[in-house]
């Protein structure tokens, strides 16, 4: 359906029979990535206007998922995994491993295509970083975070993050 695709449609302005060509004939990847660790990144580029990362989580948590920016908003409400069946579910902190997989599957020559990751020194960056911050939140923040993203943390593979503890 060509004709009626715009970069700026959303799935759910197509009719049903569209929504099932389309996601037919593509392979679906989705890319996450540890919501503690997006909050993180949200709260280090400037997307709050909070002087502390414990003010930005309780604006965070006060606004609501409804309220949410898309950049810290739970990514089940967003890419829909019960609904879209993905080929593919990338995790951020592993993209060389999963990257060099999913060109292989595709019949890519995988190294000559990735460029170069440094997925072990940012996985120990942002483990450290993460301690340093969620030593920062009160006990109740820390079970309101866990609630707010709890479809996210039941849905994929965030076994490590400090969320699930």
């Amino acid at each position: 359906y060509p004709w009626r695709h715009a970069p700026e449609m959303q799935l759910g302005e197509f009719n049903l029979t569209e929504i099932k060509a389309m996601l037919g004939s593509y392979t679906k990847v989705l890319f996450v990535r540890d919501p503690f660790q997006r909050l993180i990144s949200a709260f280090m580029q400037g997307m709050g206007s909070s002087p502390s990362f414990s003010s930005f989580v309780q604006d965070v948590l006060d606004g609501g998922q409804h309220n949410a920016s898309v950049t810290w908003k739970p990514l089940v409400s967003l890419c829909r995994p019960c609904l879209v069946q993905y080929d593919y579910v990338v995790v951020f902190g592993f993209l060389r491993q999963e990257l060099g997989h999913l060109l292989r599957r595709a019949g890519l020559l995988a190294g000559s295509l990735l460029p170069t990751f440094t997925d072990t020194q940012v996985r120990w960056t942002y483990s450290w970083l993460s301690e340093q911050m969620f030593s920062e939140l009160s006990l109740q923040q820390k079970k309101q975070l866990s609630r707010f993203y709890r479809w996210d943390l039941s849905a994929f593979p965030f076994s490590s993050s400090l969320l699930t503890g």
